[in-house]
């Protein structure tokens, strides 16, 4: 598990996330031409979670399901 801070929408947060969900995450932003921090501000914009990182792992898992 790592865990690390990030500015969205004007404030600083924390997540954490398994290396192979920051990896993920990483390789998903790198296709849509997108920084991880602003992936992760759509992510949070779209989510139905509470949980930041339960609403990314979420994503990844969908994202791969789709492929």
């Amino acid at each position: 598990m790592r865990k690390r801070s990030i500015k969205i929408a004007g404030h600083a947060t924390s997540i954490s996330l398994e290396d192979e969900f920051w990896d993920a995450l990483n390789d998903i932003a790198e296709s849509k031409s997108l920084g991880i921090t602003a992936l992760i501000e759509l992510i949070d914009k779209q989510r139905k979670t509470d949980n930041l990182s339960s609403a990314i792992r979420l994503y990844v898992l969908d994202y791969f399901r789709k492929k």
